[in-house]
């Protein structure tokens, strides 16, 4: 697409830009996607990961009933669309560290908001030769992970087919706001969406929105692991294809460095020691920042005083989940077909 008219210019192809990208297609939008693929390396090192009873204290996740059947409907979407394959739905097993866990989750198991997300509740070792799990613990069903550099070349691939892909920079300076929309270089929009992540920072107009990098790091072992279940305790252990498997994630909110650390590596070791008792060989650590929000919920909205500009960021940690559920809310309310909750508008934020 060499110049004219657009209904969206979409800013930043990482987990939530790809969804709205898709989205807009499907709905026969003429869209343009301007992205820097070197910006969305929280996005394409993560492993993916995605589970509907998630921290310390194993709670169901926000809108899990919301997020889980569209993102399970969206990714294999995608996947005929684009003819790859980077879904990967796969059950997650977490040990039990006491007897007492155990008992409690023999009851919690039972409550409908969570039966439906536990597959088994195990009182003996079920991967003992594998895991450290003398109590036994819970199968947790409606997980998996996404191959988030396959699923994002994916979408590149498929916006290039459609002539809406431009590779490089956004130059904010180059924007301008029209009594129809916004022009920027030779294109005309309805909308312009920023889809930035961190990268919000140089953004002049939502940079007073709360998006706060969260340095995450990750660690890819050899190991002759379970290659059927996610593992997951202190640590998650994704299966990544060809006898390796992802280790991660640190959560670090006072690292800005670009670059993995011992600090984050030792970590990883120690809790993965604690979980695994096969042997097995660490490989190469990669790093991210993941743009999160005080919160923990996303934004989405228009700003406040130039309705063409809207803002879609801010999904954090669980990027793989909320993307496909979000980005149909946001495409939606473009299209004066709903409404977003107040929860997650950015007029939260003043």
């Amino acid at each position: 697409m060499k110049s004219g008219f657009i209904d969206l210019l979409i800013v930043g192809q990482g987990l939530a830009g790809s969804a709205l990208a898709v989205r807009a297609l499907q709905r026969g939008l003429r869209i343009l996607v301007v992205d820097d693929p070197t910006a969305n390396r929280s996005s394409s090192v993560a492993a993916g990961l995605f589970n509907p009873i998630t921290g310390r204290k194993m709670s169901r996740t926000w809108l899990a009933d919301e997020l889980f059947p569209a993102l399970h409907d969206y990714y294999p979407d995608v996947e005929r669309l684009t003819d790859k394959r980077f879904f990967y739905p796969m059950p997650m097993y977490r040990p039990f560290i006491s007897v007492e866990e155990q008992n409690e989750w023999m009851g919690v198991s039972a409550e409908p908001a969570y039966s439906q997300y536990i597959e088994t509740v195990y009182t003996r070792p079920a991967f003992g030769s594998a895991v450290n799990d003398p109590y036994g613990g819970i199968v947790i069903k409606g997980a998996g992970y996404l191959n988030t550099r396959v699923y994002l070349d994916s979408v590149a691939g498929l916006l290039r087919e459609h002539d809406a892909y431009e590779q490089g920079w956004f130059d904010a300076d180059a924007l301008e706001l029209a009594p129809d929309g916004v022009k920027y270089r030779q294109w005309t929009a309805r909308k312009v969406v920023f889809c930035q992540g961190v990268q919000n920072e140089f953004n002049p107009w939502f940079r007073h929105l709360p998006v706060r990098p969260l340095k995450g790091e990750f660690l890819s072992i050899q190991c002759e692991c379970p290659s059927d279940v996610i593992l997951n305790r202190g640590v998650y252990v994704v299966p990544a294809g060809m006898g390796r498997w992802r280790v991660g994630a640190t959560y670090n909110r006072h690292d800005k460095t670009e670059a993995p650390t011992a600090e984050a590596r030792a970590e990883l070791l120690e809790k993965l020691e604690q979980l695994l008792r096969l042997p097995y060989q660490p490989g190469e650590q990669q790093w991210g920042f993941r743009p999160t929000t005080p919160d923990r919920r996303p934004l989405l909205g228009a700003h406040p005083e130039y309705p063409a500009l809207i803002f879609f960021n801010g999904l954090g940690t669980k990027g793989v989940s909320m993307a496909p559920y979000f980005s149909q809310v946001l495409i939606r309310w473009l299209e004066s077909e709903g409404r977003i909750a107040e929860e997650t508008d950015i007029s939260r934020f003043k």
